[in-house]
């Protein structure tokens, strides 16, 4: 029986066209997953899109489209860069995609259900641009 392997990118924001560092992330896990296919292993290679957030919304209010419009065209772009470069990626996601929602639902009620969500009070600053909350404790 083969072991397994799973890597995955990034799954990329897409506030914007793809860039070098996208092309260099993917080109390693490339890399890697085409070495351990080398080394028998069954290799799963994941990549795709993030396509939520403060920052999509305003890139696509400032190319005059809804968020879905600008996502779908935006998504496409990584799609492209995937097939020019050859990568070996054995799926893509979109975090758009039912498949996506429906596993991150069914992973939010394992969570809640077992207790792992609970409100609370809290209080912070959250900076949009590195889409990172600083909270006091």
């Amino acid at each position: 029986m083969k072991s397994t392997y799973y890597i995955t990118t990034p799954i990329y924001y897409v506030n914007d066209v793809p860039h070098i560092g996208h092309a260099y992330t993917t080109l390693a896990c490339d890399v890697i997953a085409r070495f351990k296919r080398l080394d028998e292993y069954e290799v799963f290679f994941l990549t795709g899109t993030d396509e939520h957030g403060q920052k999509v919304e305003t890139a696509a209010k400032n190319n005059g489209v809804n968020p879905r419009e600008f996502v779908d065209k935006v998504s496409e772009n990584f799609k492209n860069l995937l097939n020019c470069m050859n990568f070996s990626n054995d799926s893509f996601i979109r975090t758009t995609e039912e498949k996506h929602i429906k596993s991150c639902q069914k992973i939010w009620e394992k969570l809640l259900s077992n207790g792992n969500i609970y409100l609370d009070k809290y209080s912070g600053w959250y900076a949009v641009r590195d889409e990172a909350f600083f909270f006091r404790v």
